[in-house]
């Protein structure tokens, strides 16, 4: 009977869902998760595939051996209810502080993914940058975004951040951080 039940376990296991699962690391010490793309690094096409799978454009930046992307990777982002909004609701690419992979920016200029971060005046990870449906000829990434989120935070913050990204809080009167508060007090 013991053996019946554990062999039930591992099947329901095996059969759920990517959602709530840590992520490995890759090759190039980065955390890899089911909800990140493997693209060409073209912004413009990122955005594209993005609209048309009718999901929001998410640039992540990660470094390997970053203690604030692990804590992200194996305390926050496996939350269901994260994992799920990054799974189904965001086009998620990741880019490596110090990596040599070419990205091609908005603005149509293309460096190794160091100098891109270097251009955005980017600084730490983890970095998530929210891109908009449309971005205005010329732009870069950096400028473009709706909302730069630098550095680690809780499960809270994280989470309110992925819903006022999709209800297009930034275009509204409210600030993100009078949202938060809204938000966390209302639970």
């Amino acid at each position: 009977m013991r053996s019946i039940l554990t062999a039930c376990v591992l099947a329901l296991g095996l059969a759920a869902p990517s959602v709530g699962v840590a992520a490995e690391l890759g090759d190039d010490g980065l955390h890899k998760t089911v909800w990140m793309q493997d693209t060409f690094k073209d912004l413009s096409e990122d955005l594209e595939e993005a609209n048309a799978a009718g999901k929001r454009l998410m640039v992540i930046i990660e470094q390997r051996g970053c203690i604030y992307c692990t804590k992200m990777h194996e305390e926050v982002f496996p939350d269901p209810e994260i994992a799920l909004s990054l799974e189904q609701d965001y086009f998620v690419v990741q880019i490596n502080m110090f990596g040599d992979v070419e990205v091609t920016d908005f603005d149509g200029e293309s460096l190794a993914e160091k100098e891109m971060v270097r251009k955005w005046g980017l600084m730490f990870t983890p970095t998530m940058l929210f891109l908009p449906e449309e971005v205005t000829e010329g732009q870069t990434a950096g400028q473009a975004a709706v909302a730069t989120v630098p550095g680690a935070f809780g499960k809270g913050t994280t989470l309110a951040m992925l819903r006022w990204v999709l209800e297009k809080g930034y275009l509204s009167e409210e600030p993100f951080q009078k949202y938060l508060a809204r938000t966390l007090s209302a639970q």
